[in-house]
């Protein structure tokens, strides 16, 4: 994703505060929360600028009259996020999507990602879903605080992570490892597969294990819920681990 524009209230917000905002756009009246952002960005040194209704007109619905131009996402190595779990004196944790095709749910997960203490994700060149504008509304902000890291080949990645000693897990409906039946405070790999088809036959090889969700009425999740769920079984694990310690 090249420089380019985000739009929503919310959105606008997190770009601010992760200091990812170029320019703000604003039209309308001085609502509320039009204020909160004017203000914020003048703490920040983000210059705004007041437009025509018609500024807004090449923007889907939901714009809410603000916009703000960012910086793209700076992209990182998986050997960059290894490098930043050890610096913090954590056991990796890389979320990795295999044809995830819906922005919205990339940004979802991101979201989860990061505020579950993955150290980074792992996105295909081809086939999936990219870093653009509605991927960015989606993760309110995560895009800028998650490294990531975009591969031309998922499984070759996965390949090189389970060398340097990663749990490959992936994500199937049914049929997996109970999460919580499954030792996930190593250093490990989440890999998510895409809506429709879910993982690929020559990902779900590579994975050490299958990990599904037992459910009572229904027969699968979105992705972006089951990746919560997962990433908190995850996040519980490790603090568990932690408690014990001390």
């Amino acid at each position: 994703m090249e420089d380019t524009f985000i739009y929503g209230m919310n959105p606008v917000l997190e770009a601010i505060r992760a200091g990812a905002a170029l320019m703000v756009y604003i039209s309308g009246t001085r609502r509320q929360d039009v204020s909160l952002i004017e203000g914020l960005a003048a703490k920040s040194g983000v210059a705004v600028q007041r437009v025509g209704p018609s500024f807004f007109d090449a923007f889907p619905k939901g714009h809410q009259s603000v916009a703000a131009k960012v910086r793209k996402p700076a992209l990182a190595g998986p050997e960059e996020m290894l490098d930043a779990a050890g610096r913090l004196g954590e056991p990796p944790l890389i979320v990795a999507l295999d044809g995830v095709e819906d922005p919205r749910n990339l940004g979802a997960i991101m979201r989860s990602a990061l505020a579950l203490g993955s150290h980074g994700i792992i996105i295909p060149k081809r086939h999936g879903a990219g870093i653009s504008p509605e991927a960015v509304k989606a993760s309110a902000g995560a895009v800028w605080g998650l490294p990531v890291s975009v591969q031309p080949n998922i499984k070759y990645s996965l390949d090189e992570l389970k060398e340097k000693g990663l749990l490959i897990v992936g994500a199937q409906v049914g049929g997996g490892v109970v999460p919580w039946q499954c030792d996930l405070g190593q250093p490990l790999v989440l890999v998510l597969g895409g809506e429709q088809a879910g993982l690929r036959r020559v990902v779900a090889q590579r994975c050490d294990y299958l990990l599904s969700v037992p459910m009572r009425a229904i027969n699968s999740l979105n992705v972006s819920v089951s990746a919560g769920i997962f990433l908190y079984e995850i996040f519980r694990q490790r603090n568990s681990k932690k408690d014990r310690k001390t």
